[in-house]
């Protein structure tokens, strides 16, 4: 296992290095999304506005639908940047590493069977954040840069600038190892020798 500093955009090499197990800690831009955004997306057939489109070629993507504060100018302030569970948003994964680049995802709980092949055939992570962490996750925010699709507040797509955001812990890589699949094979395992044994 092994520590990584990373700076988004990620490259293939970045990817290419990571394997389950190892933590990373990241800075520069990370993308907010949550449900709201990625159904007007993928379920709407709403398209993404034009100048969001090429930042998200090597992106990372954090599940949050975030607490902010409007300022008087328009911009907001966090207050709060907490991550939510990511399994249920597990059918955008393929879209949003086929059609747009993104190359993470950062969440908890994993995710399904097809978004974990998705991160296969695309070369891309998951990265668990631990829960209960969002104190802690809103300190590492620098900046809410820009947001699209404010009508979906709060689940729009937000553009964070993090600095040593993490560590994360790589639950999924691009080669095929799942932490999530090893642990309940573990856990089923235990349960059969304990029943056995009843």
């Amino acid at each position: 296992m092994a520590h990584y500093q990373l700076k988004a955009p990620l490259t293939d090499e970045d990817i290419d290095k990571l394997y389950t197990g190892d933590t990373v800690t990241l800075e520069g831009i990370i993308f907010g999304i949550r449900d709201a955004n990625l159904i007007r997306l993928f379920d709407h057939k709403v398209d993404l506005p034009e100048d969001l489109k090429p930042q998200l070629k090597g992106a990372i993507g954090l599940h949050t639908a975030p607490g902010v504060r409007k300022l008087e100018d328009g911009t907001y302030e966090k207050v709060s940047i907490g991550t939510t569970t990511s399994y249920r948003m597990d059918r955008f994964t393929r879209g949003l590493m086929k059609d747009y680049g993104v190359r993470v995802i950062v969440g908890k709980g994993g995710l399904l069977d097809e978004g974990s092949q998705a991160l296969v055939d695309h070369k891309g992570c998951y990265f668990t954040i631990l829960g209960g962490s969002a104190a802690l996750e809103t300190t590492q925010v620098e900046a809410i840069e820009d947001i699209w699709w404010e009508d979906l507040m709060p689940e729009a797509i937000w553009k964070f600038r993090v600095k040593d955001f993490g560590p994360l812990i790589v639950s999924i890589d691009s080669h095929g190892n799942n932490k999530y699949k090893d642990i309940k094979k573990i856990a089923r395992q235990n349960l059969d020798n304990i029943l056995s044994e009843i």
